[in-house]
């Protein structure tokens, strides 16, 4: 890990979002989040149950004191509403530091995934990460529009689960 990641901020702010590293009081919304099917079921691994939310908010805020990056809790600046979580995390299949997010479905055609997941990669490459893949499922159409627009580019596929995925990637300039 370098140096930068360690004192790179770990607090983003946009024009409408705060994006915090998560901690315990954001169990409630997490658990919530991640238990719901329309919002978590194309998500690696699927829904989670309250006990699997809570490791892996332990998980979470152990990897950012390890690693100085992670998955940011999101919320809406103006009216603190949480909206969901964006962030960087490795690939358990080992193909990298992976750009991942979940939003509620209410923020879709929002915006929001696109700033949020915009803030995301544009920290991990200032931080120092050469190199940031995302995964999208083919039929994804929402979730490849957004790696689209904030420049990833597809760069491989694979199969998981029966379902064709697809790679993005970007690289620092």
């Amino acid at each position: 890990m370098t140096s930068a990641l360690l004192r790179a901020p770990r607090t983003i702010n946009t024009a409408r979002l705060s994006l915090l590293p998560p901690g315990p009081e954001h169990l409630d919304d997490l658990i919530r989040l991640k238990g719901d099917e329309r919002a978590f079921g194309l998500m690696l691994h699927g829904v989670r149950s309250p006990e699997r939310a809570r490791e892996e908010l332990e998980d979470d805020m152990e990897f950012w004191l390890v690693r100085g990056y992670g998955t940011w809790s999101v919320f809406e600046r103006g009216s603190g509403a949480f909206l969901g979580i964006c962030g960087l995390m490795e690939r358990p299949d080992g193909r990298g530091v992976a750009l991942r997010f979940a939003l509620w479905p209410e923020c879709r055609g929002k915006g929001y995934a696109r700033e949020a997941a915009k803030a995301a990669l544009e920290f991990g490459h200032r931080a120092g990460l050469s190199r940031i893949i995302a995964v999208a499922r083919e039929t994804n159409m929402a979730s490849r529009g957004v790696l689209g627009d904030i420049g990833m580019r597809e760069c491989g596929e694979f199969r998981h689960q029966g379902h064709r995925m697809l790679v993005f990637e970007s690289l620092a300039a």
